[in-house]
């Protein structure tokens, strides 16, 4: 029997991995946006590391169970309720049939994961489980989760109630992150003074900030002057249409810089001045409006350092919950 969703929360999408192999052609991974947080759910409730779950941003949904089943929710803290009972984070719990699930108010973070022995059981689209609301693509129906909503569970998890993922691996939640970043592909349009300022600014996040990109606010960049390139536009920042990695950085006019994230247009006309490493994106999308962030620059041999510490972090927890 299916989950009910009563209340949808302010935006709940089905989300996987993500769905690698189609950016050439415009269509971004999606997934979740704290990829670690995502594992660890469905570990805990035994289901493969891949499967769909929900993830929602600042705010639960309210969900009713009509079969019994293993639950947990990781990633922002957002104590996770049965029937009004306050239930551990980053802990599996078990529901019966008739339980209702709700949240508490958010006091760390952005986003949760809400995973459900057996998984999310929605179509695939070009090979994932995963939401891509701009384009309509993959969850259920292409879109954030509406009140009224039937989400059937798939079959074959035998979920194990109170788990617990080692306290050493949950990720840490502050207001006031540094992320690190590889300078470029366009970072020569700054000047001096604008590359600096853009590292030794304290930004903060924007109302605008979602799973496409995250706006930040804080100073204006000063620009290299130029003549304006043929094929692009007048803006400072405007490059010819060029390619755009997850993670990469713009900044339109030379303020308020955007990381795009995984459902972020595969290409278009700003300079990308620097991309986050991969092991601090999961870091982005947790970080809510009016927290803050400190650019720090690295080289790609410290990129690559901080991916093997990062994938350790996930052997250790898949061993701890073996």
């Amino acid at each position: 029997m299916p989950i009910e969703v009563t209340k949808p929360g302010l935006s709940t999408t089905v989300q996987d991995r993500g769905r690698e192999g189609y950016y050439h052609v415009g269509v971004p991974p999606s997934g979740a946006l704290d990829q670690f947080s995502l594992v660890a759910a469905n570990l805990l409730v035994g289901n493969p590391e891949g499967a769909a779950a929900l993830e929602c941003a600042y705010m639960g949904p309210e969900l009713r169970f009509t079969d019994p089943s293993v639950v947990a929710v990781t990633g922002a803290e957002l104590e996770p309720r049965v029937n009004g009972e306050a239930q551990p984070g980053w802990t599996s719990f078990a529901v019966e049939a008739g339980d209702i699930l709700t949240f508490g108010h958010l006091k760390g973070g952005a986003r949760a994961y809400i995973a459900v022995a057996g998984g999310i059981d929605v179509p695939e689209a070009l090979g994932s489980r995963s939401t891509y609301a701009l384009g309509a693509l993959g969850g259920l129906e292409g879109r954030p989760l509406q009140a009224g909503d039937e989400l059937a569970v798939g079959a074959g998890a035998d979920g194990t109630a109170g788990r617990s993922a080692p306290e050493d691996v949950r990720p840490a939640l502050p207001n006031e992150v540094e992320v690190r970043v590889v300078m470029g592909l366009y970072d020569h349009l700054l000047t001096d003074d604008g590359r600096r300022t853009f590292l030794e600014t304290t930004w903060t996040l924007t109302p605008v900030a979602d799973r496409v990109g995250f706006r930040y606010k804080g100073e204006q960049l000063d620009m290299v002057k130029r003549e304006q390139p043929f094929g692009a536009g007048s803006d400072p920042s405007n490059i010819v249409d060029a390619p755009y990695p997850i993670g990469s950085i713009q900044v339109p006019g030379g303020v308020e810089p955007i990381i795009l994230h995984r459902d972020a247009v595969s290409g278009g006309g700003y300079a990308m001045i620097a991309t986050v490493i991969s092991a601090d994106m999961d870091t982005v999308g947790q970080s809510a409006p009016g927290s803050t962030t400190r650019f720090v620059a690295v080289d790609l041999d410290a990129a690559l350092a901080a991916r093997h510490e990062r994938r350790e972090r996930e052997d250790r927890l898949r061993a701890a919950l073996a």
